[in-house]
């Protein structure tokens, strides 16, 4: 319970507002009686002594009615009246009675009302007082529902909103462990479960003990004998509610693991449907699948088995005492219609929220279960947080430096004592076999990891001395898989800042996408399809390109940035790096060394290692890994050209 509610109130603006549902909650258990109470008031009709009540018996200086009376006990009780009188009035017969009768509930509340507001003799008031009854039990009905539905809406969005912000802060260590199936379900399904929980906890712990002790009062006050029944069938209605309380939560437990799977299998499908297409393989996917739905239903259906039994079996066993408590006040304790409704009524209330605790259980126990699997993320502290004291990288100045750097994933070492030094103006490209760690060193210089030994400098500072924001400004990076989103062309090459519409196209007429922007429908103002399916591949390369250029940041990396362009986009992307050089100092990862031979330096990496560094031709001469790549590229290129 207490993750639950550490999950849920993040913002404790939210305790004004449930506070307000409080008051609303116990107001509409008081208009619910108040109800009640109208309806025993009619049952009794007017005021007036009835003639069994009258005549009747006294035992123990209370009256008992009886269902026949002789002539010689109604000489009696008139002799006892006023024998001098000829006629008895109906204000003498009711003095009389009300000195000895017992004043049951509705009597006494209607004596209360009678001095405030008359209803007893007049309809007119009794018509009024049923209006503003009801007008109050709606007003705090619609408070209720209202302020409950405000209470869910706030704290699921406050709940996505504190969960978006912590994982925008998590490594990428954590992106590699969670997998984006899991984290959407966590995010929309779980915030939504735990509001739900939340206000069933309201319910079942503010508006349902309030109802009880308040309605149990009554019925004692009503008839302390008629209320032991009570007692009695409380543990009978505690035991079910219990046992079903402990498989929902294991149920729910499962049902969210299993979404999980369930949505992750369905994204998989949906970013690789070309290759599950082109490999005919749509049965493969349909199996796995139908396997996780199937699995979904059967731990559905069993937790719908236990959520819809519990209110029948705890119905079945309320109504069971109800009737035992009608026909105990009816024929053994003698009380009159009207109070015995009130009775059953009131009884009624008491009842009914413990049978709603067993529905309303099954809320809190899944919100309970979304609770423990949010907060194991919120739990989760940042590896690489910004130090007290460290500074803002406000500029560029001198070098980059990997000083004897070694880093892993996991138990796997991708790099090894990996010293080097980039100068401010150069332009250095790192070059290497497939799994040589080159892109692991372009995600250690904005701080997306720390390594485990060595440090990475920049001006003779390590970068942790700076703070992450202010490093990763003065980075433009040009990633192998350019990320594009929902919006248009010029918001994509903005990526949020306020750039000039002439800066973008300036960019992008330097990143030689100028030319099929302007074709397309709308130009620079086209929307773009999610992951920008609408553009081939080369053309969302050049649209990453043009967003790292308008940057105009001091230190460009750039990792595989132009294997999806043709060599025509290629040789101007070349020509567009060309004319940064001196200005901007350069990263280059590439694949395709045609990109790099102009390069100041040149970095040939194998295994985590630097094996060789210098320009191209001096690695030509020294280094024979260098110098196959670069044959096999010529090689290629020739076998092309034919």
């Amino acid at each position: 319970m207490k993750r639950l509610f550490s999950a849920a109130f993040t913002n404790r603006k939210h305790w004004i507002l449930v506070l307000i549902t409080m008051v609303s909650m116990c107001l509409l258990t008081v208009a619910t009686q108040l109800e009640i109470f109208a309806l025993g008031v009619i049952t009794k009709g007017p005021s007036g002594a009835e003639f069994f009540e009258l005549f009747a018996p006294i035992d123990n200086g209370e009256l008992v009615p009886k269902t026949d009376i002789t002539y010689q006990e109604m000489q009696e009780r008139w002799s006892e009246l006023d024998p001098s009188l000829e006629k008895v009035t109906r204000a003498q017969a009711e003095t009389f009675i009300e000195r000895y009768k017992k004043q049951d509930l509705v009597a006494t509340f209607l004596g209360s009302m009678n001095k405030v507001f008359p209803i007893s003799e007049n309809l007119t008031n009794l018509a009024y007082f049923l209006i503003m009854v009801a007008l109050f039990k709606a007003s705090t009905l619609f408070a209720y529902r209202f302020s409950t539905r405000l209470v869910a809406i706030r704290v699921s969005r406050d709940l996505r909103q504190h969960y978006f912000e912590h994982i925008q802060s998590l490594p990428m260590s954590f992106y590699q462990q969670y997998n984006s199936g899991s984290l959407s379900a966590r995010v929309v399904g779980d915030a939504s479960l735990i509001a739900e929980a939340l206000n069933a906890c309201l319910i079942n712990y503010i508006q349902t003990p309030f109802t009880v002790l308040t309605s149990l009062a009554l019925c004692f006050f009503a008839s302390w004998k008629l209320s032991l029944i009570i007692f009695f069938g409380l543990p009978l209605l505690v035991l079910p509610i219990g046992f079903i309380a402990k498989r929902v939560k294991r149920i729910s437990k499962q049902i969210q693991q299993n979404q999980e799977k369930f949505a992750s299998v369905l994204i998989d499908f949906l970013a690789g449907v070309q290759t599950v297409k082109m490999f005919a393989m749509e049965d493969f996917s349909l199996k796995k699948y139908r396997e996780l739905n199937n699995r979904m239903a059967t731990l559905e259906q069993k937790s719908a088995k236990y959520d819809l039994s519990s209110r029948p079996v705890v119905h079945t066993i309320a109504m069971f005492f109800l009737a035992i408590t009608l026909l105990g006040g009816l024929y053994v304790l003698k009380m009159s219609v009207s109070e015995l409704i009130v009775y059953c009524g009131i009884l009624y209330l008491f009842y009914e929220p413990i049978k709603k605790f067993a529905e309303e259980n099954s809320h809190i126990q899944r919100g309970m279960a979304a609770a423990e699997r949010m907060l194991e993320v919120m739990n989760i502290k940042p590896l690489i947080e910004d130090v007290y004291d460290s500074k803002q990288l406000n500029e560029f100045k001198e070098t980059i430096e990997f000083d004897k750097v070694s880093f892993r994933y996991g138990d796997q070492w991708v790099l090894h004592d990996l010293s080097f030094t980039v100068k401010k103006g150069e332009s250095v490209a790192i070059v290497g076999p497939t799994g040589a760690g080159k892109s692991t060193i372009v995600q250690l210089l904005p701080r997306l990891y720390d390594p485990q030994k060595g440090e990475i400098r920049i001006d003779q500072k390590p970068l942790s001395a700076y703070t992450q924001k202010s490093l990763r400004e003065i980075i433009a990076f040009v990633p192998q898989k350019p990320f594009l989103f929902l919006d248009t062309v010029s918001a994509n090459i903005a990526f949020g800042r306020a750039f000039s519409q002439h800066d973008i196209e300036d960019a992008a007429k330097r990143a030689h996408a100028d030319e099929f922007i302007r074709k397309l429908p709308s130009g620079y103002g086209t929307e773009l399809a999610e992951s920008g399916k609408n553009l081939s591949g080369g053309q969302q390369q050049r649209l990453a390109i043009a967003r790292a250029l308008v940057k105009s940041a001091p230190i460009l990396v750039m990792d595989e940035a132009t294997s999806s362009l043709d060599m025509v986009s290629e040789h101007h992307i070349k020509q567009a790096i060309q004319q940064l050089r001196g200005e901007v100092t350069q990263i280059i990862i590439a694949h395709r060394l045609s990109t790099i031979e102009d390069a100041d330096r040149i970095i040939y990496l194998e295994q985590g290692r630097k094996v060789a560094e210098g320009s191209k031709d001096e690695l030509l001469k020294t280094c024979e890994g260098f110098r196959i790549l670069w044959q096999m590229m010529h090689r290629e290129s020739a076998v092309s050209k034919e």
